[in-house]
């Protein structure tokens, strides 16, 4: 392989000249630039980003942990700190980290092993003690979802009570008074927060959501499908259905429509997070959104200590979701419809 030495002698320039050329220097003239560049090119050299690393104290890296790329959620999370380490000239590394949290702490310590400029986390089983300790070490790493009060400007994460309000609103709006609702099983703050959330809007029309009218399963559409099916073998009668997220809903849809439940006419569902999925459903998703993308590179932009060019007045590390309705919910059944579905509920049971 060339090395920079062969550049610079093929050039008739010095080393020198061909480093600044690597490090994008400024000072380099534009017709001094192409020439290196183009004998680089001609060479096939390639630059030695260990050597560049130990002389900038920069590896042009980000890292990033989620827990499962598969997931359309967390896709979108990598796509938005991907755009902001191509605006700096840097590569994300990609670690997943699934089941477990030293799985979760593997990731990390590999990623701290690289050296990477910035990290971002999103783990949904390290403990608070844990991810405190990491960022009182190691100042540029960024928490995602999770807000812990000691270590708050390197959180970064949505208002979900807020989302559970909405949807129970939303659904109060709609006319329904018995609902039932399904949540992930992991053991994390976003389920608590929108289940919370959804209760108090119900406690306040004294209307209550007990522990037999909520289920919880893997936060996918398996999750979701298994989840209604335990609702309705333990013969829950509800007219509409609030899930963790997204994927849920959509397998929440497809259990009830075999049980012989359309929806939204005998039953409604409103998912969260607005996953690209949601428009394609069928019937196509009532959600609450997640900016998810606006957050990967909010979270992003601080981990690579480039927080400083944002607009602070406009920017907070809490975002809200919104809802956006489509066409798994509607108007809550009619007295007739309800006895009817209630009788189906019952009887689909026996």
């Amino acid at each position: 392989m060339a090395t920079i030495k062969d550049v610079a002698r093929e050039a008739k320039v010095s080393i020198a000249t061909v480093s600044r050329v690597i490090n994008q220097d400024d000072k380099v003239r534009d017709k001094t630039r192409e020439h290196v560049l183009a004998v680089m090119k001609a060479l096939g050299y390639q630059v030695n980003v260990n050597a560049r690393a130990l002389s900038t104290q920069k590896t042009s890296t980000l890292g990033l942990v989620v827990p499962d790329i598969s997931d359309p959620f967390f896709a979108c999370l990598a796509k938005g700190v991907d755009s902001i380490a191509r605006q700096h000239q840097s590569q994300v590394l990609l670690c997943t980290a699934q089941n477990s949290s030293d799985s979760e702490q593997q990731a990390i310590d590999s990623l701290l092993q690289r050296r990477c400029d910035g990290i971002i986390l999103y783990c949904t089983h390290l403990a608070d003690s844990a991810l405190i300790d990491i960022v009182q070490r190691y100042s540029n790493v960024v928490v995602v979802a999770r807000n812990i009060p000691e270590i708050a400007e390197n959180c970064i994460y949505l208002d979900d009570e807020l989302g559970g309000q909405l949807a129970a609103e939303n659904l109060l709006t709609l006319g329904h008074r018995r609902f039932a609702s399904i949540m992930s099983e992991l053991p994390i703050q976003d389920p608590k927060h929108r289940l919370s959330g959804f209760k108090a809007v119900l406690d306040k029309q004294a209307l209550t959501l007990n522990a037999e009218q909520v289920t919880y399963g893997a936060p996918d559409q398996l999750g979701g499908e298994q989840a209604v099916n335990t609702l309705l073998k333990n013969q829950q009668v509800f007219t509409a259905l609030f899930a963790y997220n997204d994927a849920m809903a959509i397998g929440a849809i497809s259990a009830l429509e075999e049980a012989g439940f359309k929806v939204p006419n005998d039953i409604s569902v409103i998912g969260f997070d607005d996953i690209y999925l949601a428009h394609y459903s069928r019937p196509k998703l009532t959600t609450l959104h997640y900016p998810v993308e606006a957050i990967a590179k909010h979270a992003a932009m601080l981990a690579i200590n480039k927080h400083s060019q944002l607009d602070k007045t406009a920017h907070s590390h809490r975002y809200q979701p919104t809802l956006v309705e489509r066409q798994s919910t509607a108007c809550a059944p009619t007295t007739a419809a309800k006895q009817s579905l209630n009788e189906n509920q019952v009887e689909r049971q026996n």
